[in-house]
């Protein structure tokens, strides 16, 4: 049996979405920088998906810019932002301390070479960043704030309206990346007071390789890209046309079943998160529970177990599943996730991520349920790491 419970890392190009992109692979390939009827056509695709991904966010088409991906479009938010502030004399950016490395390492490279300040806001045992953390970090020279929507590895959903309009009674862009969050929550842009926000198609059943940043109207940070005029000048290279078309017609597939997979993936996920409980001693939840966790995200820490490990036995039984982060899959250092919220090193390492999706089905929970429970056990009777965490238990 194959069971695949990793679709934080990517998912599936649905046969719809893929039906969509296919004629702008052949027979339509005109170039929309062109002035002639042919790539007029190429032209009119952008804008139609341009229309459906703005649709399901409340926004206009004409504040959706396509990216190559949700990492260009964090690092155009962060980085164009801060460009354009230092010139007015502000030089200070809040983020948290959970975010993805889009967002971390577009700070970092801020903080060294740019000579921007920045705040790394921590956040709780469950991973909430606090709204008057937020507010108590805010000075005269602050530029931007970035709190992601929803975090990656723990599900958390962050208390973005609430931050949103925070910035905008201070009159601060407010930036959240929401790669994770638009594929499985209703989202307003306008309702929540969102000045920027990032998504990736690959998120949500369409095609790696395109993003698209929304820029509310008004709020316009530096050109990341530079070359031709595509994006109404704010983005230059020649747009991944069938890209566009497919995370076009992802947007609206989402829009259409979005609160039936919801409920589904929700059920599924509590179902799993119960079964784990029951069946494994000394396992823990990371994250939040309930409504404020994404509908489709379990974390779990096992004391006395190698999570790289865990990952090769369910690999071995057909369950693919990850550790943390796709983008630090090769890492072999703690989750700085995990670490924020106050896990110890052991703790950290010891973590598995299920995420479930169209693919998951009833019989796939219980397949894992009946699997996972003997490979924690038969790894912990090896684990000298076990053996000490028994004899703390029972001195």
């Amino acid at each position: 049996m194959f069971v695949y419970m990793d679709h934080t890392a990517t998912t599936p190009t649905s046969p719809e979405v893929l039906k969509a992109m296919m004629p702008y692979f052949g027979e339509k390939f005109g170039n929309p920088s062109s002035v002639y009827s042919f790539s007029r056509e190429s032209r009119a695709a952008i804008e139609k998906a341009r229309e459906q991904v703005a649709s399901a966010l409340n926004a206009d088409p004409a504040e959706i810019y396509f990216t190559g991906s949700g990492t260009e479009a964090d690092n155009w938010a962060l980085k164009g932002t801060l460009a354009k502030a230092k010139s007015k004399g502000k030089n200070h950016l809040i983020t948290t301390s959970i975010e993805h490395h889009a967002i971390l390492h577009s700070a970092e490279f801020l903080e060294g070479y740019e000579g921007v300040d920045v705040t790394y806001l921590p956040v709780d045992s469950e991973g909430f960043v606090s709204v008057d953390d937020v507010k108590n970090a805010i000075t005269d020279k602050t530029a931007l704030v970035s709190v992601m929507f929803a975090n990656n590895e723990v599900g958390t959903i962050e208390p973005v309206r609430e931050i949103g309009a925070l910035c905008r009674e201070r009159k601060i862009p407010f930036h959240t990346d929401a790669v994770q969050a638009a594929a499985h929550l209703d989202i307003d842009v306008k309702a929540m007071n969102i000045d920027m926000l990032s998504m990736s198609a690959h998120k949500m059943y369409g095609p790696k390789g395109v993003g698209a940043l929304y820029l509310r109207k008004g709020v316009f940070p530096e050109n990341f890209m530079h070359g031709g005029a595509q994006e109404r000048k704010h983005r230059a290279s020649t747009e991944n046309i069938a890209g566009i078309v497919g995370f076009g017609a992802a947007m609206e597939i989402l829009k259409g079943r979005l609160q039936e997979d919801k409920a589904i993936n929700s059920a599924r996920r509590d179902r799993l998160i119960a079964g784990i409980l029951e069946r494994i001693p000394h396992a823990k939840l990371n994250g939040a529970t309930g409504d404020k966790r994404l509908p489709n995200n379990i974390n779990f820490s096992f004391i006395g177990v190698e999570g790289e490990t865990l990952l090769l036995d369910l690999d071995a039984k057909g369950i693919s599943a990850s550790t943390g982060s796709a983008c630090s899959s090769e890492s072999l250092d703690p989750s700085h996730v995990l670490l924020s919220l106050g896990l110890k090193h052991e703790m950290a390492h010891g973590s598995l991520r299920f995420t479930i999706g169209r693919l998951t089905t009833d019989e796939h929970i219980d397949y894992v349920l009946d699997v996972l429970p003997e490979i924690v056990a038969r790894r912990r009777a090896m684990s000298p790491l076990w053996e000490d965490y028994l004899k703390g238990e029972n001195k």
